[in-house]
């Protein structure tokens, strides 16, 4: 259970808007739904979602307990680009969610790992995410790397938290970028107007990117950019490059999607990740192939 005290200066918003800002991975239509349930309350009480609240309000969350999902073993198909007993560093495809969740079961980078790696993966992420240290979007492709044991796990992810994981992406962006360097670093939040999607926001979390122009394309009036993020926030390159007015080609969610190509989803591969191994503290440098989509039109 969660619990949360007004502040002075947060009264008077609505309820559900109030818990929005708090918890990013509840939807409003979802915390409407738990107060319906009883599983949120106001001193104790049930209240409706347009109530207003008061400082020094004691605000309760019931968290869900997710549904149990039955992980299995599948014989997909995954380039290992890197593998020791800690850790193994793949070349996720774009189409391939990391982990199963609702709508996605099955068919996963999880499922396919299990495979690989039989019973050998750190249980620190849960039974849904064995050995998941950080994740990539379901249409990015590119390089992933999982911890086969707790202790790996934790120096992975150490290192992640400490920005000490230096991660390389390259971007396929609509419109001739001008600037042949520059750096993005705008907050990022849930945005309030859907919920299933990020935005810069005023009271979002730090975001910083950084780009250069590796080549332009001024028939195809694109620009092939080389990124580098320093924070790790959901969508974090999307939103950053949509807002200053160079969405990447082929996303949907954060511009129309339309492209001379007719490729679905963003056109944004991982590149190359630096670190030091978990173990040994060796320096570490992997890279991971661009699809052969993506070949074909920076040729």
């Amino acid at each position: 259970m969660k619990i949360f005290i007004v502040k002075k200066e947060e009264e008077n918003n609505r309820m559900d808007r109030y818990l929005a800002k708090k918890e990013e991975d509840l939807s409003r239509v979802a915390i409407q739904r738990l107060m319906e349930e009883g599983k949120i309350l106001v001193n104790g009480k049930k209240v409706k979602s347009s109530y207003k609240i008061q400082e020094k309000d004691e605000i309760t969350v019931e968290e869900e307990i997710p549904k149990e999902i039955e992980l299995k073993a599948q014989d997909i198909p995954v380039e290992i680009i890197y593998e020791d007993k800690d850790m193994i560093v793949v070349n996720k495809p774009k189409g391939m969610v990391v982990h199963p969740a609702n709508g996605n079961l099955d068919g996963t980078l999880v499922n396919a790992i299990m495979a690989i790696c039989k019973d050998s993966l750190s249980g620190i992420g849960g039974e849904i995410r064995p050995g998941i240290v950080h994740r990539i979007d379901k249409d990015t492709s590119g390089i992933l790397m999982v911890a086969k044991n707790d202790k790996a796990h934790i120096g992975l992810s150490e290192q992640i938290k400490n920005h000490e994981v230096k991660k390389t992406y390259l971007a396929l962006v609509r419109g001739i970028v001008k600037e042949n360097e520059a750096t993005i670093n705008m907050p990022i939040g849930r945005s309030t107007k859907d919920r299933k999607k990020m935005a810069v926001t005023q009271n979002g979390k730090e975001a910083i990117t950084h780009f250069k122009v590796l080549k332009r394309f001024p028939e195809s009036k694109c620009t092939l950019l080389e990124v580098r993020i320093e924070t790790g926030r959901t969508h974090q390159i999307r939103v950053h490059l949509a807002q200053i007015g160079y969405p990447i080609i082929g996303d949907i969610t954060y511009s129309n999607g339309k492209n001379k190509w007719g490729i679905q989803g963003q056109c944004l591969h991982a590149k190359s990740l630096e670190f030091k191994h978990p173990t040994t503290g060796k320096k570490m440098f992997l890279e991971a192939d661009l699809p052969m989509y993506f070949k074909n039109i920076i040729i």
